[in-house]
């Protein structure tokens, strides 16, 4: 099996659920004994988290770049980006090294298109719903999105941060995005997409009045692809 690197603490939740993901799928399809050959580098979220100036976007990508620089070093033959919100950056990080780096987007979808899905609603931070960057990657493979609510973002981008990223789950929160899910529902929409690896939390992914686009899960299974050389 080939060794992928994961790129991590962003937050320490989604980085237990990918390797948690990705630990069963590989179970799945191999032997219950099996185990992932992984690499992981948690990076400190503190200095990565609300990100607004051009400045702290390029600290960043230089942080991310020489993180996927040592993985690849240390032996990782593909390296994921463990955020939704950080993939703004994957352009200098893929550039940074040899080794490929499967975008979260690009997996989502592919995946989409391959249902049969031309038209979904994005949820996420503020800077995943608002930007371009993983918008037009969904769009380049067919998917129509809605546009934003404006009024949900500064609330769906709070429980992101003060809840989700520190572990905490609340029924409040479970019930703002089943209300926005349902009323996406009634707008016409045919599927949900998780733009933020934290959300599968507090948001059904396997039971929904919509499909559910995991990005976290499908780029986990993405990662397993690779790894088996599927």
């Amino acid at each position: 099996m080939r060794k992928i690197g994961l790129i991590g603490g962003m937050s320490w939740v989604s980085t237990r659920t990918y390797y948690e993901h990705i630990n069963r799928a590989v179970q799945t399809r191999t032997s219950k004994l099996a185990s992932a050959p992984m690499l992981i580098e948690s990076l400190d979220f503190s200095e990565l988290a609300a990100l607004s100036t051009p400045e702290q976007w390029h600290h960043a990508s230089t942080v991310l770049s020489e993180s996927a620089q040592r993985l690849a070093a240390a032996g990782a033959t593909a390296i994921l980006i463990g955020a939704n919100s950080m993939h703004k950056v994957y352009d200098a990080v893929a550039a940074a090294v040899s080794v490929p780096i499967i975008h979260i987007a690009d997996v989502v979808g592919a995946k989409m298109r391959a249902d049969g899905v031309t038209n979904a609603v994005l949820i996420g931070s503020r800077n995943v719903m608002l930007e371009s960057f993983y918008r037009k990657r969904l769009v380049a493979h067919g998917v129509s999105l809605m546009p934003p609510v404006m009024d949900n973002v500064a609330e769906f981008d709070r429980i992101i941060y003060e809840e989700l990223m520190q572990g905490r789950i609340t029924r409040a929160a479970e019930r703002t995005f089943k209300t926005y899910i349902t009323t996406m529902d009634q707008a016409g929409v045919q599927a949900v997409v998780l733009g933020c690896t934290e959300l599968d939390m507090v948001i059904d992914v396997d039971a929904n009045v919509l499909p559910v686009y995991d990005g976290t899960r499908i780029h986990a299974e993405a990662a397993v692809d690779w790894i088996l050389g599927a």
